[in-house]
């Protein structure tokens, strides 16, 4: 007979649910909401209620924000995306294994999402340059970044996840590698899925659509039709805006003209400087201005300037391209910038970056968008200096760095710094891996190397946290301490026990696998993991079932979230550039969960119940 904490509790599992699955609600008030609604009806003390704050798991997933950060940072993702574009050519069967090859690797040692996010231009830039439609690599793309969580312990949340709940049952924990040779298998049987009959489910055509990814700063501008809106002037000795700054004389709103570069006077240099607000204006500066024919020539009649006509050099273009350059940025569904215009945003004071157009369901908006409120899906057209696009990494609860043009691998920060960072992560390893120091230990210890390396900036250490999923996880873990607690765990084990206590190891792990993979239809992995774990454990221990055989059931089971756009990150983010409906998930992801299914129910017991 249930008593009055476990309706509580059950409620209040009951309501985040549906919170987090409608997404009305940020995941990290949800979280919020949970610890408050345990702490005020006295189903958990204070510490308990907060226990989840403190815990190893949340530290350890802070940690590899600013890790994966240290990876983009240096250009080790960069460079192995080139690798791709180097050596896969225009086969499709060989860009297809080489990107999922390269997502998997890659994402072994850093977020899932984050290695999703990275490849995403990347395969755009493939599907073009091959002529192949981008919708038969992109799905492909997010179920090797899923099984990059199958391939280490640090992969991905819910394993650090499953492996806490084993050590606070002080049973023996997984190691590093004890989730590869699922991860590998996996990654076999759906490469081979996808070359043979996967891709072909997903779309007949081979050809790409080429708008949908260019290669060159010229490209954008042309795509957006803005190139043909870009003039160059020269600020003559009798000219007004000698002595004056870029802020004072607001080209934006007296002409609406947007001022893209300065180049310096050969005498101060001749260098290109992005444009910023405190920049002053001295005789034989070149300005980049983009805006109307009419605005430009009202602008120079008003302060003496003289257009000048550039003949396009290579050496010119060069210069001034290590510097200046373009991209493009998508909103993210979550972004509180939704329903604000870019006036009210003040996005330029903001970010440092000019918006020069906006696309919006296909149709490009060059003027008059100011005023527009933006929507989820809005693709913005943004230019800058290089260092204040790949800032806006940093804020990847608010956008999604779709684009940008190849003229960036050139100016990719630190990149001498990468065989750091490679030593740092495979110091980590191994200390992890002999048992040297516990995770928590070693990865916290790899963070502050990276840090005092200045492989990541310190300054930049919050802003790539994913604040909202490190709070939803902190505030999901008293939850399921409130399910333990409670006896709610109990109950069900108990009545799972009764259903399949004389059944075979076989069919448990199996069972165990599909409740899991059915929540994780409707919830993220994260919080399926944090619920699914101590319940299959102790379910192990009452059948006299190896606790770590059910414990990496779980762990597998909760990333083999192919099938619903919902159960991670990773399937969202592809889903507005690939065009994917929810039916394009599941024809292919039902197939690769039964694969997962069987895969990890044999190796559970090759590996732990022989």
């Amino acid at each position: 007979m249930p008593n009055i904490d476990m309706s509580i509790t059950l409620a209040t599992l009951m309501g985040a649910a549906v919170l987090l699955v409608s997404n009305r609600v940020r995941g990290d008030l949800v979280a919020m909401l949970v610890v408050f609604t345990m702490l005020v009806t006295g189903v958990l003390d204070v510490n308990e209620s907060f226990s989840g704050f403190s815990s190893p798991v949340v530290i350890i997933i802070a940690c590899m924000f600013i890790i994966s950060e240290a990876i983009v940072h240096t250009g080790i993702a960069q460079r192995i995306g080139e690798a791709v574009l180097k050596h896969g050519g225009s086969s499709e069967g060989r860009l297809l294994v080489l990107i999922m090859a390269a997502a998997s690797f890659l994402g072994s040692f850093m977020s899932s999402t984050a290695t999703a996010a990275i490849f995403i231009p990347i395969t755009m830039a493939v599907a073009r340059k091959a002529d192949i439609n981008h919708k038969r690599l992109l799905i492909p793309l997010a179920v090797a970044s899923l099984i990059s969580g199958m391939m280490t312990l640090v992969a991905t949340t819910p394993n650090i996840v499953v492996n806490n709940a084993l050590r606070e049952r002080e049973l023996t924990p997984l190691s590093f590698f004890s989730f590869t040779p699922y991860g590998l298998v996996v990654f076999i049987l759906a490469v081979s899925f996808m070359l043979f009959w996967g891709r072909d489910l997903l779309s007949k055509r081979r050809n790409a659509i080429k708008q949908k990814q260019e290669r060159s700063i010229e490209d954008l501008m042309e795509r957006y039709d803005v190139r043909k809106s870009i003039s160059v002037l020269r600020v003559t000795h009798t000219s007004d805006l000698i002595d004056r700054s870029v802020a004072r004389i607001q080209l934006g709103a007296r002409y609406q003209i947007n001022l893209i570069a300065l180049r310096t006077a050969s005498e101060r240099g001749g260098e290109v400087l992005p444009a910023r607000p405190e920049s002053v204006f001295y005789a034989d500066d070149f300005l980049v201005v983009i805006g109307s024919r009419e605005k430009i020539a009202d602008f120079v009649a008003d302060y003496a300037l003289e257009v000048v006509e550039v003949a396009i050099d290579p050496e010119v273009r060069r210069e001034f391209t290590q510097v200046i350059g373009v991209g493009e940025v998508m909103l993210t569904p979550d972004s509180n910038l939704i329903g604000k215009s870019i006036r009210e945003i003040r996005f330029h004071n903001q970010f440092q970056c000019l918006v020069l157009a906006i696309r919006r369901e296909g149709t490009t908006q060059t003027t008059d968008f100011s005023d527009l409120p933006l929507k989820f899906g809005d693709v913005l057209l943004i230019c800058g200096a290089w260092e204040d696009i790949l800032r806006l990494r940093e804020y990847r609860d608010q956008y999604l760095l779709l684009t940008l043009p190849q003229d960036y691998q050139e100016v990719i920060a630190d990149r001498n710094r990468a065989p750091l960072v490679i030593g740092i992560l495979i110091t980590m390893i191994g200390l992890m891996v002999f048992n040297v120091l516990p995770t928590v230990t070693a990865v916290l210890g790899a963070t502050a190397a990276l840090v005092l390396t200045r492989c990541v900036k310190i300054d930049t250490c919050c802003k790539v946290i994913d604040w909202q999923t490190v709070i939803l996880i902190a505030g999901i873990l008293p939850l399921a301490l409130a399910l333990q607690k409670t006896g709610i765990i109990a109950q069900i084990s108990q009545y799972l026990l009764t259903l399949f206590g004389t059944s075979s190891p076989l069919l448990v792990l199996g069972v165990l696998f599909l409740i899991s993979a059915v929540i994780g239809l409707f919830l993220s992995n994260t919080p399926t993991a944090v619920l699914m774990a101590p319940m299959a454990i102790d379910i192990g221990l009452a059948l006299n079932i190896s606790p770590q055989a059910c414990a990496m059931t779980v762990a597998i089971a909760c990333s083999a979230a192919f099938v619903s756009p919902l159960g991670s990150p990773v399937n969202m983010i592809v889903r507005e550039p690939g065009g994917y409906q929810f039916a394009d998930y599941a024809k292919v992801g039902i197939p690769l969960l039964l694969l997962s299914l069987v895969t990890t129910v044999l190796l559970s017991w090759l590996l732990y119940l022989r």
